[in-house]
């Protein structure tokens, strides 16, 4: 364990072998830092947060902060960090309140890049990337593999489907299909998440069956639910049934639907 000698660890909190605390940092007393957990310089942990092993938080950033919300008025909430995340300079990320079930999770091999925020009660999946300046808001489910460009805002609420990217400087009002592409200054649905899908070796079949089921939600008879609810009934694709069973699950907004 390597503690520089300006950094302030408060009584109560606990840290994993191997970790290294860098100078000026302060690490409050409900904190958990796993094993080989290394804060650069200057980082802020407080609150009650654990951040999982082998995670770099990188100079100036402030995990674990009270919500930005006028209702929070103090209750107890958490933040917890997964494994293996890198989080860059500035990042912010907030704990939960009591009106969004009490805690923000972030999961595994997430790339946060400098000045990004995570809000209260938002749910972050595995191998997540948000670059610069983009800000996820309260209550927002953003599923594993996907990747939000930069100076991006995803409005409260918003779930955003697993393997889906967000062009930068987009307004994300809306829930996106998983594997869906969104550009725009108010972000719109145009088309697929391709090269993430290739990328991430989804086999051309699957990839067709992905265009098709696309076109025939933007071109199909009936309502959009209503294509979703035939096709959902009707593939034999893993990944169609899964956008399928996104867009017919809860949610608390409407869909961006294919333009």
């Amino acid at each position: 364990m390597a503690i520089h000698p300006t950094a302030i660890i408060e009584d109560g909190a606990r840290l994993g072998a191997d970790v290294s605390v860098g100078p000026f940092c302060i690490v409050g007393p409900k904190v958990v830092l796993g094993d080989r957990v290394e804060l650069k310089s200057h980082v802020v942990v407080t609150g009650d947060t654990t951040i999982g092993a082998d995670t770099c938080v990188f100079p100036f950033c402030c995990i674990g902060e009270i919500p930005q919300d006028v209702k929070f008025k103090g209750e107890a909430a958490k933040l917890v960090i997964g494994e293996r995340n890198r989080i860059r300079e500035h990042v912010t990320m907030n704990p939960g309140t009591a009106g969004g079930g009490g805690i923000t999770r972030v999961g595994d091999d997430g790339f946060f890049l400098a000045g990004c925020h995570v809000a209260h009660d938002a749910t972050v999946g595995d191998r997540v990337i948000i670059v610069n300046q983009s800000a996820v808001a309260g209550h927002c489910v953003i599923e594993d593999d996907v990747i939000i460009g930069g100076l991006c805002g995803i409005h409260q609420f918003v779930r955003i489907g697993r393997g889906a990217i967000i062009g930068a400087l987009s307004m994300v009002t809306n829930d996106v299909i998983p594997y869906g592409l969104v550009q725009g200054p108010r972000g719109e649905l145009d088309g697929l998440n391709l090269v993430g899908l290739k990328r991430r070796g989804v086999a051309r079949s699957d990839i067709t069956a992905l265009r098709v089921a696309f076109q025939t939600l933007k071109d199909g008879e009936g309502s959009f639910m209503d294509r979703a609810r035939r096709m959902s009934d009707e593939t034999d694709s893993e990944q169609v049934a899964e956008m399928m069973a996104f867009i017919l699950g809860d949610t608390d907004r409407n869909f961006l639907t294919p333009r």
